[in-house]
């Protein structure tokens, strides 16, 4: 088994939260379609994600593509960078790239009635619900009409690759100094994170 795997169930959808775009590919006429989206991640009790929810706006190809042939790859990439030799002390330690990533091969289904409640879950997702935070109630008169111009989908999981990179392999010296010296606060923590669950 590979030593880059998450750690905890749960550390997929943690890392769909905090980076939400995706890239959805699917079969077009002429070959590959894709279309950058946000997406929510629909988990079990045990917090492994079952599903993937969102929004495209009903004018790109890719909606009709996925009514013909309902199968997409859905990817996520959360933190990653460069790591220099630079940061550690030993003089062979050679560079790498450390990140997290997850494939998803999924089913898509058009929820249309969902489409509400996709706009208004992914804007208290991104914006909060703290005082301030935007709502979809704010657009007034101006809702209807661009909800009529967008269709909700809910993509389910039939498979998921997770690869998380993150210095699992790396002595506890070189593990601590990269973590210590690099740059990225973001993958720093990221590092740190999986290190605490093992």
């Amino acid at each position: 088994m590979s030593v880059f795997v998450p750690r905890a169930k749960g550390d997929v959808a943690t890392l769909i939260a905090a980076h939400p775009l995706a890239w959805v590919v699917s079969n077009g006429p002429s070959g590959f379609v894709s279309t950058p989206l946000p997406l929510l991640a629909e988990c079990d009790n045990e917090g492994r994600v079952v599903a993937l929810f969102g929004h495209f706006a009903k004018r790109n190809p890719q909606v009709a593509a996925l009514q013909a042939d309902p199968h997409a790859a859905i990817l996520f990439q959360g933190a990653q960078g460069y790591v220099s030799p630079r940061l550690v002390t030993n003089p062979t330690w050679g560079p790498t790239w450390n990140y997290a990533v997850v494939r998803f091969e999924t089913e898509v289904v058009f929820v249309p009635d969902e489409t509400p409640s996709a706009v208004e879950r992914l804007a208290a997702h991104l914006e909060g619900t703290g005082p301030g935070a935007w709502t979809v109630a704010e657009m007034g008169a101006r809702a209807a009409p661009m909800l009529d111009h967008i269709i909700a989908f809910r993509a389910r999981v039939l498979s998921e690759q997770a690869t998380f990179k993150l210095g699992q392999d790396e002595s506890a010296q070189t593990f601590d100094e990269i973590v210590t010296r690099h740059p990225d606060p973001a993958l720093a923590e990221t590092m740190r994170a999986q290190a605490r669950k093992e």
